[in-house]
């Protein structure tokens, strides 16, 4: 077996630590069973639009070209314009 050597943070090190004292195993048994668990442990974040899919098409009454269009849109509505006071 070969060794590698990896810096971690220390949250996931007094995590390690915590469970390898529980469960009465080495720290390094622990760091092979999670890697080996693979995407099981992994935390990964939400992209953008996986932040936002719940509300794309949620409003009604919108062109269905406003993506392509966009300009064309706020010039007619007079976005940008400079109004009167």
């Amino acid at each position: 077996m070969k060794t590698l050597t990896v810096r971690l943070p220390e949250l996931l090190v007094a995590e390690i630590d915590a469970e390898s004292r529980e469960r009465r195993m080495s720290k390094s048994d622990i760091v092979r069973e999670r890697l080996q668990a693979g995407r099981k442990f992994t935390r990964r974040q939400p992209s953008p639009l996986d932040a936002i899919k719940d509300l794309i098409g949620a409003v009604d009454g919108l062109p269905s070209d406003l993506s392509a269009q966009k300009k064309h849109y706020l010039k007619s509505t007079g976005y940008g314009r400079k109004r009167s006071r």
